[in-house]
């Protein structure tokens, strides 16, 4: 056992790679005659557990850890700016995408016997795919999901921001006219995305006079965007070990979904087809009123009214960062 343990050095919690029938059949050959389940059972006594592998080693940008940190320093400052001042601070993403129909579902949930569903998660046995872009209110433990049966894109993403600003952000905070945004740093909603930051200044600064400060989180860090934690992980517990057969009941489980923490959750249907491929050249985004930050330009920048923020087309600093989106944006 010595070279097959393997130990927490904090709990002293111990662990083995061999299985409790390998043990006793080695215990059997040494002339000790047991079986796995006493030799699990031993194991427990001796302080051994059954062990799975958990994703905690965060992946470091090496070319940029001083970033990396002040990021996040960054966004802790932000929160802590807008919270102050009555301000919504919402995250948003891109939950995992669900096949709709009798398919697995992992988690285990109470019945009197196991659900059937197919031995195969093939698409062509759905009835389509569900895309749910989250938004989650952070101060008021709020959230929001619209379920897409079409596409992660770029126009998907702002539909959904403006449509909880008119039906909930608008009236929570009223008299507002400043928005955060706390976003990963890829996917439809990427901090190199030229279609969401032209349909945010439109959608929301030109249509709505929301000036918009959005920040990134680094890449590999997405696991800290609040949206992961205090709301997908709540979604896909309580859906656990449930197939998710139609698209009325991913709405059913998500709307249905809390907390003992007052957590609220409400679920829409989008059955719009968003099409890929629209660009976004380069004379448009330098007619946004788009601030990137000083210190951190790459993830953080601000959408105003023209007058206030447009571009400084003569700074060769802001049409570097241009030039670098839209090489982002290529790949």
């Amino acid at each position: 056992m010595g070279h097959e343990t393997a130990g927490d050095p904090i709990t002293g919690l111990k662990w083995t790679r061999k299985t409790t029938g390998k043990i006793a059949a080695e215990l059997r050959g040494l002339g000790i005659d047991v079986s796995p389940r006493t030799v699990a059972r031993l194991l427990v006594q001796m302080g051994y557990s059954l062990r799975v592998n958990h994703k905690k080693l965060a992946r470091v940008c090496k070319s940029t850890p001083e970033d990396r940190n002040a990021q996040f320093e960054h966004i802790a400052q932000l929160r802590e700016d807008f919270t102050a001042r009555g301000l919504p601070v919402i995250s948003v993403d891109t939950k995992k995408k669900e096949l709709v129909g009798l398919f697995k579902n992992p988690g285990t949930a109470w019945s009197n016997k196991p659900v059937e569903v197919n031995d195969h998660d093939f698409l062509s046995e759905a009835i389509g795919k569900a895309v749910p872009y989250g938004i989650y209110d952070i101060n008021a433990n709020c959230g929001t999901v619209y379920v897409g049966t079409s596409r992660d894109t770029a126009e998907f993403a702002v539909d959904a921001v403006e449509r909880w600003w008119l039906e909930e952000g608008r009236h929570r905070y009223p008299g507002a006219s400043e928005l955060a945004i706390l976003a990963d740093g890829g996917g439809s909603n990427s901090s190199t995305n030229r279609l969401w930051k032209y349909s945010l200044y439109h959608r929301l600064t030109l249509r709505h006079g929301l000036t918009v400060t959005v920040a990134h989180y680094p890449p590999g860090a997405s696991k800290w965007n609040p949206i992961e934690h205090r709301l997908f992980a709540e979604i896909s517990k309580n859906w656990a070990g449930r197939p998710l057969d139609s698209y009325q009941t991913i709405i059913n489980y998500i709307q249905t979904t809390s907390t003992t923490t007052g957590l609220r959750v409400r679920a829409h249907l989008v059955t719009k087809v968003y099409d890929t491929g629209t660009k976004i050249t380069d004379a448009q985004m330098r007619d946004l009123g788009l601030v990137k930050d000083k210190a951190l330009p790459r993830w953080n920048y601000t959408l105003g009214p023209r007058e206030a923020g447009k571009v400084d087309d003569s700074d060769p600093a802001n049409m570097a960062d241009v030039a670098d989106d839209l090489a982002q944006s290529a790949k």
